[in-house]
């Protein structure tokens, strides 16, 4: 089973899978079994190939050295990726679309290109303690000599620990637009922050989700995204690639484990014949095979709506249906495939427990199941089902 990809797709499929295959999924183990690290040496040589197979560059605009990749030949390269439990895809930063929306030439050249090369690594302190899916600001920007001084705590900072400079949302605090959201670039040396706690999650990661908390922290006016009070308008493209993209990592989970799962059966004998000749494992296979079918369907036709250039609001709404359905068919999915491993299947070594672990939480960030739910129930009442 596979989706009619042109020559293009299919070669940057190929090479992420060859990298997925070779590199990353036999350190897996290791990974698992030290708290998601791995060799200093080990981490810089994936860092390296991810940057020289060009995937670091794949969203960046080719006026500024990136490849700009359609979002199909994307979706191709990170449904390979997510092939990978313990984040190990997690390897290399890339400049985003939006990115280049939303800063200014000198933002890009400070921040924003180095992470084709690897030199400098982003993290996004945006989550606080309150939040949810209706996204509450608390942290603070107040207007300073020459800046703002940020005071707040920040939750789930998500790769803090390998990071050099943070993505900080904050509320203004003054001023004309007093009450709006403002997004800064700030970096991680800045006196005043100070990590709260680093939680242990239910994977095995080496990327830490520390929470964070800012006083009196001085960021440079020059280092706000875009004009106060400006809506933070590039929000929506972040979310729609962002949920895009996972719902392409969920396809590649899926087709790993129902791979291992199903030739596990083949070899596995019971009662003198194989467990896939049972015909309730069967049925748990043929119900797997088509979750998958149905999320890369979904998943590459938003990829190609995008490519197609159809309309942004309908390409919101189709981001929400594929990060709804393909994380929530992965967890149905990894659910089956341990239960056909049996004990086998809940081994920290079987790649199938670590999924069933890692997996949970594509239902939760960058909106959770229910917030989808609401996004395309709201697309359906505005626009009707033929304009979504």
């Amino acid at each position: 089973m596979k989706i009619k990809l042109d020559s293009t797709a299919i070669e940057w499929q190929n090479k992420a899978r060859r990298f997925a295959e070779e590199e990353l999924i036999p350190f897996e183990v290791e990974a698992e079994m030290n708290g998601g690290a791995l060799p200093e040496d080990v981490r810089k040589r994936h860092r390296k190939m991810a940057a020289e197979l060009g995937f670091s560059s794949m969203d960046a605009q080719p006026e500024y050295g990136g490849l700009g990749l359609r979002n199909v030949d994307q979706v191709a390269v990170w449904e390979q990726l997510g092939r990978v439990t313990n984040a190990l895809c997690w390897c290399f930063s890339e400049p985003h679309q939006w990115m280049f929306e939303a800063c200014n030439e000198d933002q890009l050249q400070r921040y924003v290109l180095p992470l084709m090369d690897g030199s400098r690594k982003e993290c996004y302190a945006i989550t606080e303690s309150e939040s949810g899916s209706d996204v509450r600001i608390d942290t603070t920007a107040t207007r300073t000599e020459g800046g703002y001084l940020i005071d707040g705590e920040k939750w789930y900072v998500t790769s803090a620990n390998h990071a050099d400079y943070f993505f900080l949302q904050a509320k203004l605090a003054d001023g004309p637009h007093a009450g709006h959201d403002a997004m800064f670039l700030l970096d991680k040396d800045t006196p005043g922050i100070e990590e709260v706690r680093t939680p242990l999650f239910s994977h095995t990661f080496d990327h830490h989700h520390p929470t964070l908390r800012f006083k009196q922290v001085f960021v440079p006016e020059e280092n706000r995204l875009g004009p106060e009070g400006d809506g933070m308008s590039y929000s929506h493209s972040w979310f729609r690639r962002e949920r895009l993209m996972i719902a392409a990592r969920c396809c590649g989970a899926m087709a790993r484990m129902i791979e291992e799962t199903t030739e596990f059966a083949k070899q596995r004998m019971i009662g003198g014949e194989p467990l896939s000749e049972k015909q309730l494992v069967q049925a748990m296979l043929a119900d797997s095979v088509m979750d998958l079918w149905a999320s890369q369907l979904i998943t590459f036709e938003t990829a190609e709506a995008h490519d197609r250039g159809e309309n942004v609001k309908a390409l919101h709404a189709r981001c929400s249906v594929a990060k709804l359905f393909a994380s929530e068919a992965a967890g149905r999915v990894a659910d089956r495939c341990l239960q056909i491993f049996g004990g086998r299947g809940y081994m920290r070594e079987n790649p199938v427990e670590r999924f069933t672990r890692e997996l949970r939480v594509d239902r939760i960030w960058e909106g959770a199941s229910e917030l989808q739910r609401l996004v395309i129930a709201r697309a359906l009442s505005k626009r009707g089902l033929e304009e979504m």
